[in-house]
């Protein structure tokens, strides 16, 4: 403390002195000229005159707190955790609010462990350039409709939420559960309290007595709002809102219309899922302030929801703001209405600039996340759907995640359906224990012609989704995602692509050069064989088995009806 006050007083030199740089003021709001004063990690002062070891021109640029994305599934991006932050900390990420739901959900702890130790050997200069706070998954399984290759009950989430690898609990996708007064989610969400640990909430369109009883257990925020109505009443019960800008969800532009000079403070910023060609050619938080700010929310709200907003939610202490005492995590932006990121820097080290990251690390993977995908052999007959008369369709809709039900006229030829016009079938298979599960139905809205695709990347218990109007593709799918250890794969008559998810069957080990010209390729077969526009071919079908978004799911154990909560038969009986 010494150190930094006579450094502050020009007693002693400075670390670093950032010059020339347009400083943003997160609590009034207001810009200053003037140069940012860096001793052991940390800011003590802007002014002018300071001395210091090194010197860094901003040539006019914008310093803003270096943002905080407030729930994030790693995994999502198909990058391993050192080419995730290679791409984070360019676009001016300084911590990330990380959910290791999707590799939990496969490997149990194990998963959590891994992405902590991949991300915390990464380092520049002694500092580790993304702060990663990890939340323990609490959902896992996220339904009791679904295989997962682990299963974390209340007892277990009680023992390992007052580790230190944990930050919080995660997103509680389960609100049923809560609503009901589960016994096994109220353990879970009480041992988050009495840990002092923050809960991440999971609340599409809940609203009344059961918003009420959601928000009575504890849990502090939310980023399934569906418009502006419903981030109202949330914020009315006092949960913070998560505006969501990911790569097949987002809400930003219906949901900043709640925006006002009296709330703004409770909003947050947050990717959710992010694929890596977004992470790479659009960015992360900064993307979804250029969004925002072009909505006509004030830059000044835009900032603070990206900065101090999260930190103080979270209970970062020290993070979100340009002043004495705070970390000396900072980027620099080229104006604040597209928010071009020019530099960036964690505890006062650059740790990208012009965008490029300034670091690189070996790629660090764990036994526990290799090999996953185990399933029993299956053949063209396995996807065969025997349905006549009236059936429940699940109908997609571009542009979000949410499904419809829709009730077609259809018949039965040698025991399979006769597929009707624009109608595939959706098929999940249980690849954790080579059970043998497989769901099954109809899907429309999604365009897949002659042939057939799927991924291992099927949210949240990660079975592997198969879509497609020909058996015989589907299978070949299936034993293609199988071989490659998982991963993306496409079938037609005439050619056949796969690309390996070589960690957990979720990231790819390459570079993330790699990772997206791999998926753009296999992209654009898919496009080429009918997918809808508005719906992206890989990440659309990613949420078709999540069974706590509306209205219909599959799993690996059958159709499920999210608002009943409980399954149906694609086979309706007159």
């Amino acid at each position: 403390m010494k150190t930094l006050i006579n450094a502050a007083m020009k007693r002693e030199k400075c670390d670093l002195v950032i010059k020339g740089a347009k400083v943003f003021n997160v609590f009034t709001g207001e810009t200053e000229e003037g140069e940012i004063a860096v001793k052991k990690g940390k800011i003590v002062g802007i002014g002018k005159g300071y001395e210091a070891e090194r010197a860094y021109n901003a040539n006019g640029a914008y310093a803003l707190p270096s943002f905080i994305d407030a729930h994030i599934h790693v995994e999502s991006s198909m990058l391993s955790p050192e080419e995730f932050a290679a791409l984070s900390v360019r676009h001016g990420t300084g911590v990330i609010i990380a959910d290791p739901h999707e590799i939990v959900n496969v490997c149990g702890i194990a998963g959590a462990e891994y992405m902590k130790e991949a991300f915390s050997h990464i380092e520049i200069e002694g500092v580790n350039p993304l702060e990663v706070c990890l939340q323990l998954p609490s959902c896992v399984p996220a339904s009791p409709f679904e295989t997962s290759g682990a299963v974390l009950d209340g007892r277990e989430t009680e023992w390992e939420v007052e580790r230190d690898l944990f930050y919080g609990l995660g997103e509680f996708m389960n609100y049923p559960a809560v609503i009901g007064a589960d016994r096994e989610a109220l353990q879970k969400i009480e041992a988050a309290v009495e840990s002092n640990k923050i809960i991440d909430g999971h609340a599409p369109a809940l609203s009344g007595d059961a918003l009420n009883a959601y928000a009575s257990a504890g849990i502090k925020t939310d980023h399934e709002c569906v418009n502006a109505q419903d981030c109202l009443e949330k914020l009315k019960k006092g949960l913070y809102v998560q505006l969501r800008n990911g790569s097949s969800a987002h809400n930003i532009e219906e949901n900043a219309k709640a925006m006002n000079a009296y709330n703004y403070r409770r909003f947050i910023l947050c990717s959710d899922d992010r694929n890596a060609y977004d992470l790479k050619n659009h960015g992360e938080i900064d993307d979804a302030l250029r969004r925002l700010v072009k909505t006509g929310v004030p830059a000044p709200w835009a900032i603070a929801s990206a900065t101090l907003n999260t930190a103080e939610c979270y209970g970062l202490r020290n993070k979100g703001a340009i002043a004495p005492s705070y970390d000396a995590d900072i980027a620099l932006v080229e104006d604040l209405k597209e928010f071009r990121v020019l530099a960036t820097f964690k505890r006062g080290v650059l740790v990208s600039e012009g965008e490029k990251a300034l670091f690189s690390a070996e790629r660090y993977i764990s036994e526990e996340v290799k090999s996953t995908v185990k399933i029993k052999e299956v053949n063209a007959d396995d996807f065969k759907l025997d349905l006549s008369g009236k059936a429940r369709v699940m109908r997609v809709k571009p542009n979000g995640i949410m499904t419809e039900e829709e009730i077609l006229e259809v018949e039965s030829k040698s025991g399979d359906v006769v597929l009707p016009q624009g109608v595939c079938k959706l098929a999940v298979i249980e690849r954790h224990f080579a059970s043998g599960n497989m769901g099954k139905c109809l899907l429309s809205g999604y365009g897949l012609k002659d042939g057939a695709l799927g991924i291992s990347v099927a949210h949240d218990s990660h079975n592997l989704v198969i879509v497609g109007d020909d058996n015989k593709a589907m299978a070949r799918v299936a034993e293609l995602l199988e071989r490659a250890g998982g991963g993306m794969a496409i079938v037609n008559g005439k050619f056949e692509k796969s690309f390996a998810l070589d960690i957990a069957g979720l990231m790819s080990s390459a570079p993330y050069e790699e990772v997206i010209r791999k998926t753009e390729e296999i992209t654009a077969h898919a496009r080429g064989m009918g997918v809808e526009e508005g719906i992206e071919p890989f990440m659309s079908l990613v949420f078709l088995p999540l069974a706590v978004i509306p209205k219909l799911r599959l799993t690996d154990k059958g159709l499920v009806d999210v608002d009943k909560f409980e399954f149906v038969s694609s086979q309706i009986k007159e």
